[in-house]
C-alpha cells in the first residue's frame, strides 16, 4: 500500500513524499525531488558559452570557445552524476536496521546501512531529521547523529510523517 504526498523543499520546490507499510515494523520512504529543468539548464549554458564567445572577440583565439563547450560538457556530468540527487529513500526494517539510498540525476545511487542494533533513536530537529546511534559500550550515549533527507530538505510537514513512523517502529521493537 502506496501514499503519495506533495510537500515543499526548503528552496519552495515541489517535493513528493511516498510512503509504503510494507508491513507493521517494515516502512519505506521516497522523497522525490524536482527533475532538472531544461530552461535552468539552457541559461547556464548559454551564459558560459556568451562570455566565451565576448572573450573569443576580444583574443580571437578558437581555444576559449572550444575550452567553454569542454568546461560545459564537464561540468553538466559531474553536477548530474555527484550533485543533482532525483530521489532519497529511507527503508526501516524494525528487526534487521535502516536503509538510505539517494539516488542521483545519472543514475548513480548511495547505500548505506544501519543496523538496528547501533539505532538509538531517531531524533526530531527543526527542518531535519536524524538518527542517533548508540555506543555498543555505553548504551546511553550517543555515538554518532545520521542526518536524513539532506539533499532534497523537505519542509517541516513532510518531516513530521515519517518522524511518526520511524518511532512507531522504534517503539514496537523497545516492546518486543
Amino acid at each position: 500500500m502506496a501514499e503519495e504526498e506533495r510537500y515543499l523543499a526548503l528552496s519552495g520546490e515541489r517535493i513528493t513524499l511516498q510512503r509504503r507499510h510494507h508491513s507493521a515494523s517494515c516502512r519505506e520512504f521516497q522523497v522525490r525531488c524536482p527533475r532538472l529543468q531544461l530552461r535552468s539548464l539552457s541559461a547556464v549554458t548559454c551564459s558560459v558559452w556568451l562570455v566565451a564567445y565576448g572573450l573569443f572577440v576580444l583574443s580571437q583565439n578558437s581555444v576559449v570557445l572550444s575550452a567553454a563547450i569542454f568546461i560545459t560538457l564537464i561540468g553538466l556530468l559531474m553536477y548530474l552524476h555527484f550533485v543533482k540527487i532525483d530521489q532519497e529513500s529511507l527503508l526501516i526494517v524494525g528487526s534487521l536496521g535502516i536503509q538510505m539510498t539517494s539516488s542521483f540525476a545519472s543514475g548513480k545511487e548511495s547505500t548505506t546501512f544501519i543496523e538496528m542494533s547501533q539505532v538509538k533513536d531517531v531524533q526530531k530537529v527543526i527542518y531535519y531529521l536524524c538518527i542517533l546511534l548508540q555506543d555498543p559500550m555505553e548504551p546511553h550515549v550517543v555515538s554518532e547523529v545520521v542526518p536524513l533527507f539532506q539533499s532534497s530538505k523537505p519542509r517541516l510537514d513532510c518531516l513530521v510523517q515519517v518522524y511518526k513512523s520511524c518511532q512507531e517502529i522504534l517503539e514496537q521493537r523497545k516492546k518486543s
